[in-house]
Formats: C-alpha cells, sequence, structure tokens
C-alpha cells in the first residue's frame, strides 16, 4: 500500500474497535484515521495499543464540533462542544495525530452569514489551541444532504468560511467533484489543505452515501489528484467509503480494492 494512503475508521462504521484493529493488521496499511468516539470510548491506552501493534501513524480524528445540533448564537451553547473539541485537541497530541477534521452544526433558521459568524465565534478558543499544539483543525466540505450537521457544502463555501475561522480545510472529493473551477478552487485551498478525502461515485446512484470503489464509478480521480499533486500538496490520502455498493460487496474487500486503485494512481502520478 502506498504510504500515503489513510484507512478512514469510517470504512468499517458499526464495526467495534477491536475488529477495526484486525481490518488494520490485515490491510496493513501506514497511516489510520479514527472517529473522536472511538477514542473517546476506548480510551487512549486502548488506541495507542492498536496503533502501536502495527506502527501505524495516526493521521487524522473526526470530531464534530455540534452533533446533531443547530448552530446557535446563545453563547452558553458554545461551552459543551468547546470542551469537548478541546479534549480533542489533547487527545491528539497524545496519540501524536496530525490533525482534527469537522462539521460546524446545522444551519437551524439563520442564513448562511449568520451561521458563519456564529462559528466563527464559537470554534475561535479551539482554532488557537490547536494552532498552539501543532494540530492541524480542519473543516471539510460535505454534501447539501448534511445540512442538519454543517453549512458547508461546496468547496468554494468550505474555503469561504475556513478564510473567516481560520481553519485548515479538507477536502472530500466525492462532495466537490462536480464544482465549476475545481482546479482554481483546489489551488486556493493548497495552502490551508491538510487532508484529501478520496471515493468514487456511479452516475444514477440515487442514495445520499452511495460511494464507490475508486475505479468503478465516473469522478475523474486520476486527473483530480494529479491537480492537488500539481498545486503541492504533501499530505495524506484518506478513504472514507461507505454506503450500498460498500455494504454489497463487504467492508475490507471494497476497502482492499481501493488501497489498491488509489496507490497505483499515486505511482503513475509520479508520488
Amino acid at each position: 500500500m502506498h504510504e500515503r494512503i489513510s484507512v478512514n475508521s469510517i470504512c468499517f462504521m458499526g464495526s467495534s474497535f477491536s475488529q477495526q484493529a484486525d481490518y488494520w493488521r490485515q490491510l496493513q496499511p501506514h497511516r489510520v484515521s479514527i472517529l473522536g468516539g472511538q477514542v473517546d470510548q476506548e480510551g487512549l491506552d486502548a488506541v495507542r495499543l492498536a496503533l502501536a501493534t502495527g506502527s501505524y501513524r495516526l493521521e487524522n480524528i473526526m470530531q464534530p464540533f455540534l452533533p446533531g445540533q443547530n448552530l446557535n448564537p446563545d453563547k452558553a451553547s458554545w461551552e459543551a462542544p468547546r470542551a469537548r473539541l478541546n479534549q480533542q485537541i489533547d487527545n491528539a497530541v497524545a496519540l501524536g495525530a496530525k490533525s482534527i477534521y469537522m462539521v460546524t452544526g446545522g444551519h437551524g433558521g439563520m442564513v448562511w452569514e449568520q451561521a458563519a459568524a456564529v462559528f466563527t465565534e464559537a470554534v475561535a478558543p479551539c482554532v488557537a489551541k490547536a494552532k498552539a499544539a501543532g494540530i492541524a483543525l480542519m473543516i471539510e466540505n460535505a454534501p447539501f444532504h448534511n445540512a442538519d450537521i454543517h453549512i458547508a457544502h461546496s468547496l468554494r463555501d468550505t474555503l469561504t468560511l475556513a478564510e473567516l475561522a481560520g481553519l485548515e480545510v479538507c477536502i472530500d472529493l466525492f462532495g466537490c467533484w462536480y464544482e465549476a473551477d475545481l482546479r482554481g478552487l483546489i489551488e486556493r485551498a493548497m495552502p490551508r489543505c491538510s487532508l484529501v478525502q478520496v471515493s468514487d461515485y456511479v452516475c444514477g446512484d440515487r442514495a445520499p452515501a452511495a460511494r464507490a470503489v475508486p475505479g468503478d464509478g465516473h469522478i475523474p480521480l486520476h486527473r483530480l489528484l494529479d491537480w492537488i499533486l500539481a498545486a503541492g500538496y504533501q499530505g495524506a490520502f484518506d478513504l472514507e467509503l461507505f454506503g450500498p455498493r460498500i455494504e454489497q460487496e463487504g467492508r475490507l474487500e471494497a476497502t482492499k480494492r481501493t488501497c489498491d486503485r488509489v496507490s497505483e494512481m499515486l505511482v503513475s502520478l509520479g508520488v
């Protein structure tokens, strides 16, 4: 497997942490990414032990800022999510992770600009803490059907929000491959991009989470990876797979094929 591939625990959503660790042993990635809830549930020692068994580098932790909630201008509502994110920053340092990516919380009744201003103010102390700790704190672009948990859906809006809040960016190619001036957006994002997520989409699939193994679908991944590398990206390519196609094939089997396909693409691009 290519050294710059990271296997995200989302590929094995619903499996126990011990089962996911077994999948790591079978896949032998150099890097892995995990969910903040797993760290909270299993504890630092258990996560350290799982990482040490394969000498995996922990690339990233996923930590929603407001899971299942809308952004709220009431400052008292920011205290608990700030505390959770600050704890996850401490966990990232303790586990040697490079970054944390998050979604913001839902739109609620606010217009986008109001919600962006609320999020920017709410997350500001965490941004400062992450910078001081050397952790890249990112937001990702998430498709519009995630409006209950996030306000930044296009890469363009994600960049605007990141620039407002002083955050870095995780580019999920599944959610932005169809955007206008995508190469320009990638180049704009690059100074603050710390993670790129890779999966595919088969045109005609209607399920919101209908991801596919790279090469099985219609996203021009080879071209997009070329643009990303040409823009100077030096980080990891995080595999994020879920949905009916992945379940039908089997999570481990689909992830194995994805590792092979993305490795081939990166090698063909001279990485």
